[in-house]
């Protein structure tokens, strides 16, 4: 098995930290910029959008994190999804949320406050990015103020692998943001994971 992508890469490391909770054994392949550009031909036959993560198993090849997430959690026939209907309903609520909503409103204040990539400095998209983002993380606070442990209640699902590596980017926001109390027990929560601690550290945000 092998995954491709830079360890960069949020929706990279929601594979890798899966990986590690299922204890896989697999090789990691740089892909993505500035190391290996996915923008030639031999991996464009793997992902035809140029996105990180792919996996390869044997002959069978998977783009998107959260497909290639359950995925896993099928091959193996064990993880971190509920066995009830409505619990798994709400954990795939919560992943469709970070990846439709959450996440692009955060991408622009991301490249410009955290990871200061050149190019994205246009003032008023950080503004409006912040703006976004924050809206979306009160809505995470509100539904964390209950003291819930995890996203869903009770029991860590893979909905917190993806949120949780959200929460930890708005830690690493160069400037002043509003205070997320409940969104930051939540991630002293997570980080207590072996599986999580690796891919929420400082040098790679």
């Amino acid at each position: 098995m092998k995954i491709l992508g830079r360890k960069t890469s949020i929706n990279v490391r929601k594979v890798l930290w899966l990986a590690a909770e299922l204890g896989l054994d697999y090789e990691h392949e740089v892909w993505g910029r500035p190391d290996r550009d996915p923008n030639v031909a031999e991996f464009l036959a793997l992902n035809p959008n140029a996105f990180v993560p792919v996996l390869i198993d044997g002959d069978f090849v998977l783009w998107e994190s959260h497909a290639i997430m359950r995925y896993l959690v099928e091959r193996e026939g064990r993880g971190p999804v509920p066995a009830d209907i409505e619990a798994r309903a709400l954990m795939n609520q919560w992943l469709d949320w970070q990846g439709s909503d959450l996440s692009p409103s955060a991408t622009y204040a991301v490249m410009a406050r955290v990871r200061k990539i050149a190019g994205w400095d246009d003032p008023e998209r950080i503004k409006q990015s912040l703006a976004g983002w924050t809206r979306h993380m009160n809505i995470l606070e509100n539904t964390l103020a209950d003291g819930r442990p995890f996203i869903i209640g009770d029991g860590f699902t893979l909905a917190d692998i993806s949120i949780g590596l959200q929460v930890y980017r708005w830690t690493m926001i160069d400037g002043d943001v509003p205070e997320m109390p409940n969104s930051l027990a939540y991630l002293g929560r997570l980080l207590q994971r072996p599986a999580a601690a690796p891919w929420m550290m400082p040098a790679t945000p």
